[in-house]
């Protein structure tokens, strides 16, 4: 099992340097330049699967609570705590994102059209309420988790190393799971829907600028780029979410985790928020322009250091 330790090391630690890569991009965009609304979006998914990468396996944070000598008890309602309300933003603001991108995309004609400039008004408001209905709706995770002692004689169900689910009335069990699963199959069909919206709309334009330009004049425009981007995310999100499903699901029915299983689990937590800034990266032109401009000042540095030291 360490071998397998080392490569959610590694995917974590490729996780946070990549998001926060991409967090100083867009804090640098939003302070100092024009930023597009779904910068702001993006920052906030961004500063979040920071945040995921850091609480989520209990790998990182873990291990520095450990260092620090904190109580076992507490130590574990904060991470799980954390840790679902950080994977709640995931979903919301990916969902917002989709939304948005879908209204930006959408033709003056159509329905959402008109929904463009009270998004980008309201945007503050919708991202308070995103925080509020996550911090308050993951409470739960307060008073269900603990440090592990001894499964045989609480029936305890040991979810990682030091810590476990209290056990809880099958009732208030069965409503959680039922709320929360509403939660995500709403918003997992939004994104769903928004992405097939998209999908349509940008074939459509793409037959449309057929017939009035040649097709070996056509670019691809910012637009498409970034709803491409969005799309892939999104797919890749449904996908990852629906496996971490499957298996929370299974356990919490046999309350039971199998190490191996858990380790899987483990590494699809780490899954989205590693790719996803690597796929903004290599997609977001403005990153790559200015990822190039600092190499090309470095080397010019170099080379006039180097000439410098020959003369």
């Amino acid at each position: 099992m360490s071998s397998f330790k080392n490569v959610l090391y590694f995917q974590a630690g490729l996780g946070v340097l990549a998001n926060m890569v991409l967090l100083l991009f867009y804090i640098f965009i939003i302070l100092g330049h024009r930023p597009k609304p779904t910068d702001l979006i993006s920052c906030q998914l961004t500063f979040v699967h920071i945040i995921m990468v850091l609480t989520g396996g209990d790998i990182l944070l873990t291990d520095l609570f450990e260092l620090l000598n904190i109580e076992n008890d507490f130590k574990c309602k904060t991470i799980f705590y954390i840790s679902r309300v950080m994977r709640g933003l995931s979903i919301c603001t990916t969902c917002l994102l989709s939304v948005f991108q879908a209204v930006t995309i959408s033709p003056n004609t159509s329905l959402l059209a008109k929904f463009k400039q009270k998004l980008k008004k309201y945007m503050v408001c919708v991202f308070l309420c995103i925080w509020s209905f996550n911090l308050a709706f993951s409470t739960n995770r307060i008073f269900y988790v603990g440090g592990f002692t001894n499964v045989s004689e609480t029936n305890q169900m040991q979810v990682t190393k030091s810590c476990s689910l209290l056990p809880m009335n099958i009732i208030i069990r069965g409503f959680i799971f039922t709320i929360s699963t509403s939660r995500d199959v709403f918003l997992v069909g939004v994104m769903l829907t928004t992405s097939v919206y998209m999908v349509i709309t940008m074939f459509r334009y793409h037959r449309q600028c057929k017939y009035l330009y040649s097709i070996s004049h056509l670019r691809e425009s910012p637009e498409k780029r970034a709803t491409q981007t969005i799309v892939l995310l999104v797919s890749f999100f449904v996908v990852m979410y629906w496996v971490d499903f499957i298996i929370s699901f299974t356990s919490d029915m046999i309350w039971m985790y199998d190490p191996l299983i858990l380790t899987v689990q483990k590494f699809m937590m780490y899954a989205y928020p590693t790719i996803t800034p690597l796929v903004q990266i290599s997609s977001d032109n403005r990153i790559i322009i200015m990822l190039k401009n600092l190499q090309s000042k470095h080397q010019q540095r170099f080379f006039n250091k180097d000439f410098f030291f020959s003369l």
